[in-house]
């Protein structure tokens, strides 16, 4: 199992020093979210300030773009990357796309497909020179000059992972994509029982299987090596649980477990700006089936017990930085659940 980090950076110098410092723990890759920050802006930075760790945009928001403008900037990071490119989309949520990027919202399973299949169209013709020639219902993209066209990548083109949570979106990814990220607001059953066999019939339109489709599994963890970095762990990870659930296209996870109305007491707090009243309305229960909680040792083994026959990579969210030799033994204790994969 590779292990990655996620997280958040306020500027693209953070950025690149998580990274960086990620990339000397012995992190195997790199997500970096796109909330104040452009994610591929960020990666081309720290590009240049690392060798090895792979680099994700976790996610690229898709909707706030059109396939051209994303297969230029994936290409260029790609390049200077020397080949370290994962390439996260995503779709976001609908108030976002149209309220804060000003954007079109429709149907988005199926423009998330046909977005990518166009992305993959103008790779196809910068690689092998021929004319571009992609037309759908939502994109259309048919003019292609030499002097806009970049030419072959040395390094071929970036993986493309796509993420998701709605079973038709799941599906989108295992028929176009090259990977899936789990999002955190998923729990083991939902990944069972609805994930993957989402993924499984999307692979099947084309006439593929999961193998060798890359899989990065959801962990929200809670872990420290003394009572208060777990306690402060676990208020972080009930703050995020209850953000999640408060969003409506996320109820069906909560409704497999039978905590409907949670998502609904959620949302109505998330209206009346109760923010900090949301976590007290995580219990235990929904915290431990969400959230891998314990001292180092016990979460190493329950990931691996949860997602070790089914992820290839996991993110993690551990402060490394506090103490890396310690951290080191933990890595290698998730890294010692590998299964083969």
């Amino acid at each position: 199992m590779k292990l990655d980090i996620g997280g958040y950076a306020k500027t693209v110098r953070e950025s690149a020093e998580m990274i960086s410092a990620a990339e000397a723990a012995g992190y195997d890759g790199s997500w970096v979210a796109e909330t104040q920050i452009d994610a591929l802006t960020a990666l081309a930075v720290a590009a240049g300030e690392s060798s090895r760790i792979e680099l994700g945009t976790g996610i690229v928001v898709a909707f706030a773009r059109n396939p051209m403008t994303v297969a230029v900037t994936a290409n260029d990071v790609h390049l200077v990357s020397g080949g370290r490119l994962l390439l996260g989309l995503g779709s976001q949520i609908r108030p976002h796309i149209t309220k804060r990027f000003s954007m079109p919202w429709s149907h988005p399973a199926a423009r998330m497909r046909e977005f990518i299949l166009a992305v993959r169209a103008i790779w196809e013709s910068w690689a092998t020179g021929s004319r571009l020639r992609f037309r759908g219902e939502f994109y259309t993209h048919t003019l292609m000059t030499p002097f806009f066209d970049p030419g072959p990548n040395p390094f071929g083109n970036p993986r493309i992972f796509l993420a998701g949570v709605g079973e038709l979106m799941t599906e989108v990814a295992g028929e176009v994509a090259d990977g899936f990220l789990c999002h955190g607001f998923s729990t083991e059953r939902y990944l069972r029982e609805v994930t993957l066999p989402a993924l499984a019939r999307g692979r099947a339109k084309v006439g593929k299987t999961l193998d060798g489709f890359e899989i990065s599994g959801p962990a929200f963890i809670a872990t420290g090596f003394d009572e208060t970095q777990l306690a402060d762990a676990v208020a972080a990870v009930r703050q995020q649980i209850s953000f999640y659930g408060s969003t409506p296209a996320y109820r069906k996870v909560l409704e497999l477990h039978g905590w409907g109305d949670l998502q609904d007491e959620l949302n109505a707090l998330s209206k009346r700006d109760g923010w900090d009243r949301m976590p007290e309305l995580i219990d235990d229960e929904v915290l431990h089936t969400f959230a891998v909680v314990g001292e180092p040792d016990q979460v190493a083994a329950e990931l691996n017990r949860r997602y070790g026959d089914v992820v290839h990579r996991m993110t993690l969210t551990v402060p490394h930085q506090s103490d890396p030799a310690r951290w080191a033994t933990f890595f290698d204790a998730v890294r010692g659940g590998d299964r083969g994969l």
